[in-house]
């Protein structure tokens, strides 16, 4: 069994203790009903927007429908707080499912990732693989069917190849086997994973903060209104650290070999995972992501070339690297930060091998500290902090999930032709990390206040 209790304890401090009376139970699923209610509205309108029913979609528009569902998500939490063990769990999911559910209803705003995902699998089922030549190499192949031209003629950064892990590209293969050029398979696929991810949380944490990981409008928007993988990957690195913590370490081993074939980012807990685990789940993890791996290196290729690209020369959004390449060139920048991390992620590492073996590891610190020092922070990167700051509760992490909103406004969301398409105005990172900065202060300043 899990041994969370006094880690809960500690974790939630003040954000569970209340004087206030507790709500009945049949008043606490009304008020979750009302909220429900409010932010299906809300999400089937921005479904309804997002096709442009109501003229050309903008910014603005965009932001008071995203305050729209965040506001009953941020009531719901509070108003539950005074009694969180009598939050109805089920009423929870079945309106999380339904704000999930108008995703299916729209199209990707300000994004065209998915364009990406619909050519991979198309490619995937006709050769066998998505690897091995960029989409740039098809642009005059005469055999390439109508749709799939149009989807191609929309695909970013045409001349890399895919960026996307096998277990990512398994999913695209089965939304093109059942539909064709439709993202709509690809949706509910990861709307079921996310689902499944829910469920897990419902485990292991109290209902109240899994309303917070339910609820989130980030989540609802990266995975079911756009999709992104993700989520895929969240799920299987979540189950491989349940399974580790209910001593099922071969098992654990194999799920997080998948979450890493589902997005490399799961390679920053592995050591967590498999710390004090003993030599065989450790070659049961090399040896199913060499079983994941091998068939598409042996046909020319994964999903390595793009991540070199990437990693090289890639920038957006940043925070420490963006701040630190003021005064050093990018490459100083990137060896500075990652020795840094290397140094943090080890002391973490040593400290955690002294914990209870098979305790959830934090998660929520790792990928935090990881994103602040990457060159690229895409809002859909929350997906890796978010499902541990429902564990291990912190304002920052959900003050986050809503200031990466702000990520989105650039030149070409603007319509403002100078300054470079993906550049941001002057004030928008001051105030995406100003917020999360002031977050984290207002976290470290409770945890003093009541210590």
């Amino acid at each position: 069994m899990l041994r969370m209790g006094s880690l809960l304890d500690g974790a939630l401090g003040p954000w569970t203790r209340s004087g206030g009376r507790c709500l009945a139970p049949a008043a606490n699923a009304r008020i979750v009903d009302i909220g429900g209610v409010l932010g299906v509205l809300g999400y089937a309108l921005l479904a309804y927007y997002s096709r442009g029913s109501l003229g050309e979609p903008t910014l603005g528009a965009y932001f008071v429908l995203i305050g729209w569902v965040a506001a009953p998500w941020i009531a719901m939490f509070a108003v539950l707080g005074r009694c969180s063990a009598s939050v109805p769990i089920v009423r929870l999911v079945f309106w999380a499912l339904a704000f999930r559910a108008c995703g299916l209803f729209g199209v990707p705003l300000f994004e065209d990732d998915y364009f990406r995902y619909l050519w991979d699998g198309y490619r995937f089922a006709e050769t066998g693989t998505p690897y091995g030549w960029a989409p740039a190499d098809s642009f005059a192949d005469g055999t390439v069917p109508a749709t799939f031209q149009r989807i191609l003629d929309q695909v970013n950064y045409p001349d890399i190849p895919t960026i996307y892990g096998p277990v990512a590209e398994f999913a695209f293969l089965v939304g093109y086997l059942i539909t064709p050029g439709s993202l709509v398979p690809v949706q509910l696929i990861l709307i079921g994973v996310d689902m499944l991810l829910i469920r897990m949380l419902a485990a292991v944490a109290p209902s109240r903060f899994v309303l917070l990981y339910a609820w989130c409008p980030l989540v609802i928007k990266e995975i079911a209104f756009t999709a992104h993988p993700d989520g895929l990957g969240v799920c299987l690195l979540m189950a491989a650290i349940l399974l580790r913590s209910r001593q099922q370490p071969i098992a654990a081993a194999a799920c997080l070999a998948f979450a890493v074939g589902a997005k490399v980012f799961a390679l920053l807990l592995v050591p967590f995972v498999l710390a004090r685990a003993g030599p065989r789940p450790a070659l049961v993890f090399a040896a199913v992501l060499v079983v994941i791996y091998a068939p598409f290196a042996i046909q020319g290729g994964t999903e390595a070339t793009a991540l070199a690209v990437f990693a090289a020369s890639w920038e957006f959004n940043s925070a420490l690297f963006g701040l630190l390449t003021v005064w050093l060139p990018s490459a100083e920048a990137k060896w500075l930060l990652g020795a840094t991390l290397t140094l943090l992620g080890g002391a973490y590492w040593l400290h955690y091998r002294r914990q209870t073996p098979g305790c959830i590891p934090r998660g929520d610190w790792i990928f935090g500290a990881f994103l602040a020092a990457a060159p690229v922070i895409n809002p859909w990167y929350a997906l890796w902090v978010l499902p541990f700051a429902a564990i291990f509760p912190s304002r920052w992490a959900w003050m986050a999930s809503m200031a990466l909103f702000l990520s989105y406004v650039t030149g070409l969301n603007l319509g403002v032709y100078d300054i470079d398409p993906f550049a941001h105005p002057g004030w928008v990172r001051p105030v995406e990390f100003g917020l999360i900065v002031a977050a984290v202060g207002a976290d470290a300043w409770r945890r003093r206040t009541v210590s």
